[in-house]
């Protein structure tokens, strides 16, 4: 499944964003997660997008404008001064400015005394701050450095003994290993998956080529699904994936260009009443380019990395496409598809659940939100745009309550580097 082009002549919106550099796309994503965990209790790898050019000159801890106690901390490749700065330590809910003075970009992560992250800041360049808010109850911490092209290095510990705050909660960073296994299980599963895919898409195809072109619009929904549920698999799709389910993004001649081809090109043809002849070149190439998808995707292998962006990204796709109408090429079924969508996060959610139940105090309240969407959907039928308002206003605020709930799986998930 790969959705992510929109279609050239949809009107701009103002919530599109341009793809971002890995790191980047870390601070948005954290950004989503200070959000996600406010009612969750505690404050969770926060950072703030931008770096900040700021003279490094108080060492003492301050007040700052925001009324929170401010520690300038440093960078450094060596462990002795890693963190330093962080000389008088305090309980309750403070802000580390984190200052890299060494003259590489840097990754800084506030640990715990076992190994858990509570804060971290992403690709920090050279002489610019940027902070990381936390609180703090009683234990040991420390500041760890990531200077490129050099080793990780860990600072002192930092010991607080009084108080009564409770710390945010922190989470113990996953590896690669940690991540085969739910990947296994869920190639596995996409294995399976594209059983039903290719059978639905043959029978797509056989009622068009025998002319049925009101047994091929009732047979185009059940395949078209059935994809769709293998969303957290889309990045390993490559090409093909997108001549199977692309839009007409791009294309110079929009939804008539020659290549535009797969699921939307059936469906637009169908609903806009092409003749079976015209449908019987997309109708094969699409059963064609299943059958290929699935030879391809068993000698595949699924980056691991890709597992948690995925679990989040797929309701990313729903709010910008499916409830937008941008992928509804004549079928109306936009809404079906979105709702098949939660069914794939569904599954991703269930093979990470083991590693990410101890790491995300959300996760019950998220699997109730994606349950409680499932029931929202199942209960409206068309278009959006077609919906009473008070229901378009709920799905919508389903899907995005969703996803701001599911970007710290993204973030769980994203491995970092530990040496």
């Amino acid at each position: 499944m790969n959705r992510r082009p929109f279609p050239p002549d949809s009107a701009p919106d103002p919530t599109d964003r341009p793809p971002t550099a890995p790191g980047r796309r870390r601070v948005r994503l954290l950004l989503a997660v200070c959000a996600a965990l406010a009612g969750a209790g505690g404050i969770l790898l926060v950072a703030v997008a931008g770096d900040h050019p700021r003279p490094v000159a108080r060492t003492a801890a301050t007040t700052g404008a925001d009324g929170l106690r401010h520690t300038t901390v440093g960078v450094s490749a060596a462990a002795d001064a890693c963190g330093r700065g962080w000389r008088t330590p305090r309980p309750g809910l403070q802000v580390f400015d984190v200052h890299n003075g060494t003259a590489s970009a840097a990754e800084v992560y506030l640990t715990d005394s076992s190994g858990a992250l509570l804060g971290e800041v992403d690709g920090l360049a050279p002489g610019t701050t940027r902070p990381i808010l936390v609180a703090l109850g009683r234990g040991g911490y420390a500041f760890r450095c990531l200077v490129e092209d050099t080793d990780a290095v860990t600072g002192p510990t930092v010991r607080i003994t009084g108080g009564r705050t409770v710390s945010s909660p922190a989470v113990q960073p996953v590896n690669q290993h940690d991540l085969i296994p739910p990947t296994l299980a869920y190639q596995t599963w996409v294995t399976a998956g594209f059983g039903g895919v290719v059978a639905k898409t043959d029978a797509l195809r056989d009622a068009v080529d025998r002319g049925d072109l009101a047994g091929a619009r009732a047979a185009w929904l059940p395949a078209h699904l059935a994809y769709t549920r293998l969303g957290g698999a889309y990045g390993a799709f490559g090409d093909l994936g997108d001549a199977v389910d692309g839009t007409d993004a791009g294309l110079p001649d929009g939804p008539r260009d020659k290549g535009f081809t797969g699921f939307h090109r059936v469906e637009y043809g169908l609903w806009h009443h092409q003749s079976a002849q015209e449908l019987r070149g997309p109708a094969d190439r699409l059963a064609a380019d299943a059958r290929q998808l699935r030879t391809q995707w068993a000698a595949a292998r699924m980056d691991p990395l890709d597992l948690g962006l995925r679990a989040h990204e797929i309701t990313e796709d729903s709010l910008q496409l499916d409830l937008t109408g941008r992928s509804d090429f004549g079928s109306g079924t936009s809404l079906a598809t979105a709702r098949a969508g939660l069914d794939g996060t569904a599954e991703l959610l269930g093979v990470l659940r083991p590693l990410l139940a101890p790491r995300y105090p959300g996760l019950a309240a998220a699997e109730r939100l994606l349950r409680a969407t499932g029931h929202d959907l199942d209960a409206v039928t068309g278009p959006p745009d077609a919906l009473p308002r008070a229901q378009r206003e709920r799905i919508n605020a389903d899907l995005g309550e969703l996803a701001e709930q599911l970007a710290p799986v993204a973030v769980i998930f994203d491995v970092r580097r530990t040496s």
